[in-house]
């Protein structure tokens, strides 16, 4: 098979090409290829396949019909790996769960799908971190809810297994008391709000721990700037820290709860306008490490009641190279080559796993994107329901 008139485009930078691909791997790259085979890109973008590692099932039910449905939407979004969140239901704190998780993941027709375990069960003491890693379990996943006791053990295991610790950073007693960021909107709304101290302090607590253990921590879907000045200063310091923020944060702000919008209760809560300045200017300086769709869709009976009641989350996933694109690229932030970095190479580095390169040898897990399509989203879950995205993926190798 050959891709003519494309743009390879991957961490290394963008040019013209086709592409030879044979058995799944790409055997060559360059110009006025010749075979029988040929697909004409007509000057799309040839990327890399993203790769997600923050992403929940259908109100977090962990079965095989949902596992499905997530591979598959992620593929239409140009994802094809697909990390899902071990705080499911069941959660993935166990060899029962994970064995039946794993089953699930038999024959689906989408994106890769892998597992995280939850380090943490229910009655906040220790999971099998080491059996669950051994039987397939990617990452262990860590809320700060966790005590320093339970914490320092949880990083003694990382550091066993040199394994990324992927971390939520909040307070229980601060997330508990509140739905949305604690602030002018809150106020006038009349709702219970989260101060983003709940996620400053638990970064610095973390970032310690890190240090001391000399391990390598991904903080998830961070949503204040100040943490992100935290997790840059430790970095300089040579502690092995990495953050990921959602797209969500990057683009919209508490203000978007207006009228008790329940498509905008996130966890964590969205943060202030001015908030969303910091955290863009944090992405063009190269301060934020991954990013996510935090992907969590929930059935209507779910979001559609009053605001406090309402479960969090809203579904990216399907349009997630378009949205990318779109408020991303297409606004100058990123270039598409430094979008790769984020969506690709990085989140898969946290799992051990290469991606985000277009080069003569490697498996061809790669997508063609046209950038002279736009489409409406309809999509009632989508916090971007009604706007037009630039972009569509339009073939998947």
């Amino acid at each position: 098979m050959i891709i003519s008139n494309a743009v390879v485009c991957d961490v290394n930078g963008e040019y013209k090409s086709d592409i030879r691909i044979e058995n799944g791997v790409i055997t060559e790259l360059g110009s006025s290829l010749e075979g029988a085979d040929i697909t004409d890109a007509k000057g799309a973008y040839f990327l890399p396949l993203l790769v997600d590692t923050n992403v929940r099932l259908h109100d977090s039910i962990l079965n095989s019909k949902n596992i499905k449905t997530i591979s598959e939407e992620a593929y239409r979004g140009g994802i094809g790996h697909v990390v899902l969140n071990a705080d499911s239901k069941p959660a993935i704190d166990n060899e029962v769960v994970l064995e039946f998780a794993q089953n699930g993941l038999h024959n689906i027709n989408g994106a890769k799908i892998d597992l995280m375990l939850n380090s943490m069960k229910e009655d906040s003491t220790l999971s099998n971190i080491a059996i669950l890693l051994k039987s397939g379990a990617v990452a262990p996943y860590m809320s700060t809810i966790a005590k320093n006791d339970v914490a320092i053990k949880i990083a003694e295991y990382v550091q066993m297994y040199n394994v990324t610790l992927f971390c939520k950073a909040e307070d229980n007693s601060l997330i508990k008391s509140g739905v949305m960021l604690d602030g002018d909107v809150s106020s006038k709304l009349g709702l219970a709000g989260i101060p983003d101290l709940s996620e400053v302090l638990h970064v610095s607590r973390m970032i310690e721990i890190a240090r001391h253990f000399n391990i390598k921590i991904l903080f998830k879907s961070i949503a204040s700037p100040r943490s992100i000045f935290l997790i840059s200063k430790a970095k300089e310091d040579g502690v092995d820290v990495k953050c990921e923020v959602s797209i969500h944060h990057l683009t919209n702000s508490d203000e978007a709860c207006e009228d008790f919008n329940t498509t905008a209760k996130l966890d964590p809560p969205l943060a202030s306008a001015s908030d969303v300045e910091l955290l863009r200017a944090a992405l063009k300086n190269k301060e934020i490490d991954v990013l996510t769709t935090l992907h969590q869709p929930s059935s209507p009976v779910n979001k559609e009641v009053a605001f406090y009641d309402a479960d969090y989350g809203c579904e990216a996933l399907s349009d997630a190279m378009p949205l990318y694109y779109t408020k991303l690229v297409k606004t100058g932030l990123l270039t598409m080559s430094e979008l790769v970095k984020l969506t690709s190479l990085n989140p898969a580095k946290s799992i051990g796993m290469d991606s985000g390169e277009i080069k003569v040898g490697s498996r061809a897990n790669a997508f063609l994107f046209s950038t002279d399509v736009t489409k409406e989203v309809k999509n009632e879950q989508s916090l971007y329901n009604g706007e037009k995205l630039s972009g569509e993926v339009i073939k998947i190798f």
